[in-house]
């Protein structure tokens, strides 16, 4: 739509309003300033098939040599008023093009106000009423995660931030935007966030942004970090039970990603330096029974430890002041063994009866008698050594006899009650 307004003020006279004020052409005219013509042109800047701009063509003519002016386009919509300006310096003649875009679906009421360059209001003109869409975009704010369906601490993890706003900076009324949510502060340059480095918990991230306009956006993003599990994996042995000369080793099978992991092996609970492996050759240590445990850090800090029992037998090429002091494999069956006879024992039994019969005789009236609980039966053998039971046997390092079963149970020897006890590490 166009509408041309030609004023001729040259030939027409200035009509005076009923109040006495002046019009706008006489207050122009007072400064030398004439409108030669006044042309409003609807615009559909994105082609949808809607007006959503106006453009306001002024023609000034001027009697002066000099001329600086300040034109302003307004325009009232929703109680709200923004501005478009421009100044112009001129002499005799000049025309003055201002363009409206629309910022807001509605009527928009339009009017051209002209200044000095001294601010001091000359004269305005009213523009008609013009029904307006906007193609300006309206603000928007986005919140979009890149990650995995499930995320643990120290998984890759972005917030991207998406935003847009054409209609606040077009009429210098652009907006704050305010993001709450996060563990850190947040600022508007930072259009990604890393989230890799955030602790675990539950996250409800929230954008909101509001231009001078009164336009408004809001985003948000719920999303949940878990805390990475500890590290999972087993130790396997190699060279258990055998002798100091045959190869030792222990390895980690690791159940999940070992990336990054501290490993701190200890044997009988000292550190073993120098060790941040994933493998530990045990050759060295002499013969002997060995807790050796794993202690695994991730990058996070979480731990997990586990353990196993390691027996090392002497060599055979032992010196002998090696072999006396180190354990010491059973012979089983073909162990030599002493025997106090069965003469011995009829006597002793035959001596314990005739006391018995004699106390009992004295006084048939006495009560049993209570005796003691005299402990565990030994598990010795006529000699009085330990009974092996065939079982191969070592002495450690503190003295302590252990023998070894065949699924790979160990007992240790009581010399004080001279029983066997299962141990369990």
């Amino acid at each position: 739509m166009s509408v041309l307004v030609l004023l001729l003020l040259t030939t027409a006279a200035p009509l005076v309003s009923v109040s006495g004020e002046l019009t706008a052409e006489e207050r122009l005219a007072e400064r030398g300033l004439t409108v030669l013509a006044l042309r409003n042109d609807t615009i559909d800047t994105d082609q949808d098939g809607d007006i959503d701009a106006v453009r306001v063509v002024v023609v000034l003519n001027s009697t002066a040599s000099q001329n600086d002016l300040i034109v302003k386009l307004r325009g009232l919509h929703k109680e709200r008023e923004v501005l478009e300006v421009t100044e112009v310096s001129f002499s005799i003649q000049t025309n003055i093009t201002l363009v409206y875009d629309a910022w807001s679906r509605g009527e928009h009421r339009l009017r051209l106000d002209f200044f000095d360059d001294d601010g001091e209001f000359i004269a305005s003109y009213p523009l008609p009423n013009f029904v307006l869409v906007p193609a300006l975009q309206v603000p928007m704010v986005q919140l979009n995660l890149n990650a995995g369906a499930t995320l643990q601490t120290g998984e890759a993890c972005e917030v991207v931030r998406v935003f847009s706003d054409e209609t606040g900076p077009r009429y210098g009324e652009s907006g704050t935007r305010t993001f709450t949510g996060a563990p850190f502060s947040v600022l508007d340059a930072h259009g990604t966030l890393d989230c890799s480095s955030w602790p675990a918990g539950d996250y409800a991230l929230r954008e909101t942004y509001r231009n001078g306009l009164g336009q408004t956006a809001e985003a948000t993003l719920n999303f949940t970090i878990t805390n990475r599990p500890a590290p999972q994996f087993t130790i396997a042995v190699s060279g258990h039970g055998n002798t100091t000369n045959t190869p030792c080793s222990l390895a980690m099978k690791a159940t999940t990603v070992d990336a990054g992991w501290t490993k701190v092996w200890r044997v009988k609970g000292a550190v073993v330096e120098g060790a941040n492996t994933s493998t530990l050759d045990c050759s060295q240590l002499p013969a002997g029974a060995y807790l050796v445990t794993l202690e695994v850090i991730n990058d996070k800090l979480i731990t997990s430890t586990a353990g196993v029992n390691l027996i090392r037998m002497p060599s055979p090429e032992a010196t002998l002041n090696r072999s006396q002091t180190g354990p010491s494999a059973s012979l089983g069956e073909d162990t030599p063994t002493e025997s106090v006879g069965w003469l011995s024992i009829g006597v002793l039994a035959l001596l314990v009866t005739v006391v018995v019969y004699v106390a009992m005789a004295r006084d048939r009236r006495l009560e049993p008698l209570d005796l003691p609980a005299l402990g565990p039966i030994p598990q010795v053998l006529p000699d009085g050594s330990p009974d092996t039971l065939g079982l191969p046997t070592i002495t450690d390092d503190q003295g302590v006899l252990w023998r070894k079963h065949p699924d790979g149970r160990l007992d240790w020897w009581d010399s004080e009650w001279q029983v066997w006890h299962g141990w369990d590490a």
